[in-house]
């Protein structure tokens, strides 16, 4: 019999996470990588934040097990702060705490799907989403849009793709990978679809605030009402407040799914740890000063980013007006001569360019086709002018 269950031998490890381990422990070993791979804010979280933490930490009653679905206390503050951010209003009773919002992810498919439903998946898609609904047995579907379209998918797109067997659109907007944001019209076209046809809509929400050149974010989920109790919106602190590693996400649906889905977590991992929850109560509910310091650096480095992509003849790279990564079309770079190697595909070209330059980036083919990579631009102004520098000198040469 063989020794892995078929269900998680099946699971493909996290691209992005595979990049940023093998850079860091290139750097580990005093290789001068610069590292385009992780989508983690390279600010410290805001002091105050850390201060809540190191108070709880000394106080006995969070040294206990606290509710499965998270402290009273976050739960009605992140109510609250969804009404004030998104405009979407709901009762504390509809929140669950989770850790991080992959287990968000995962419970949000895990409770909504049985073996053979479909989720349309706007691609290119960060590499967890489809690997969750397989693990619930459901069946992703892509629906591909490239950057003709801006990365962004049609209403037409989306009825092509459903079937009898469709019972979930995951939306997504602002995007990882690409940085694309939906506008207020799209959403709203793109929800009305969804409703029309009785579709549950599952909406990441978690670079809300990470939106440029006046693009507004706009929740699906208040965009259209008439979706009813039929929307489950995921977020969580990582992006917004550099809490990459405190683990803090949330899960926010009608009463009974987030029944269920707390009743999946009392058995699979419990609450969430209380200092990292008290952290996350002192970021949702204080001020956006330390965000907005933050997006300004962001904004910088993405024109710097996009300006020095599309610098390299056979790279195309649409600015981005969200979240903080560069998508960029390597199509006309492949089949090239780059120092005798003649890469065929966006994973050959991205184990090149780490090999040859120190450089590392994520495949196209972690979020669906090849022939794209990803880089985020939430690495310092230094390393980001170092890295392009190289990139530049040695895609220069492809021929």
């Amino acid at each position: 019999m063989p020794r892995i269950s078929q269900r998680i031998g099946s699971i493909a490890e996290s691209a992005t996470l595979a990049v940023d381990a093998k850079a860091k422990a290139l750097k580990a070993a005093g290789r001068p990588v610069i590292g385009f791979g992780a989508g983690e804010p390279d600010f410290p979280t805001p002091g105050y934040i850390v201060d809540a933490a190191v108070d709880a930490a000394r106080q006995p009653r969070y040294h206990r097990y606290s509710p499965a679905a998270g402290l009273p206390e976050l739960r009605a503050a992140i109510a609250e702060k969804t009404r004030r951010d998104s405009g979407y209003v709901v009762d504390p009773s509809q929140v669950l705490v989770t850790n991080g919002g992959k287990q968000a992810v995962y419970e949000a498919f895990a409770t909504l799907l049985d073996p053979g439903d479909e989720v349309l998946v706007p691609t290119p898609y960060w590499t967890t989403y489809p690997e969750a609904i397989r693990l619930a047995g459901g069946v992703p579907v892509d629906v591909f849009a490239g950057p003709d379209q801006g990365y962004l998918v049609s209403v037409d797109q989306l009825e092509a793709a459903r079937t009898e067997r469709t019972k979930i659109l995951l939306f997504v907007s602002p995007s990882n990978p690409t940085g694309a944001v939906y506008s207020p019209e799209q959403v709203t076209a793109i929800g009305q679809w969804a409703a029309a046809n009785g579709l549950w809509v599952v909406t990441d929400e978690i670079y809300e605030h990470l939106t440029y050149d006046g693009v507004p974010f706009t929740s699906i989920a208040t965009a259209v009402p008439e979706l009813g109790d039929r929307v489950v919106v995921l977020n969580g602190v990582a992006k917004t407040y550099a809490m990459t590693g405190w683990r803090v996400g949330w899960m926010i649906g009608p009463a009974d799914v987030i029944k269920a889905a707390t009743n999946l977590q009392s058995h699979a991992t419990s609450n969430v740890a209380n200092v990292s929850q008290i952290a996350a109560l002192a970021a949702v509910s204080g001020p956006l000063t330390a965000v907005d310091e933050m997006k300004v650096a962001f904004d910088r480095r993405r024109k710097a980013i996009v300006a020095g992509l599309n610098a390299i003849e056979g790279v195309d790279c649409p600015t981005p007006h969200g979240a903080f990564y560069a998508y960029a079309d390597v199509r006309g770079l492949l089949g090239k001569d780059l120092g005798g190697v003649r890469p065929e595909t966006s994973a050959e070209l991205a184990a090149l360019i780490l090999d040859k330059v120190e450089v590392a980036v994520v495949p196209g083919e972690a979020f669906g086709p090849s022939g794209y990579l990803r880089l985020s631009y939430a690495l310092g102004d230094e390393d980001l002018a170092e890295g392009i520098r190289r990139l530049q000198e040695f895609l220069g040469t492809a021929r």
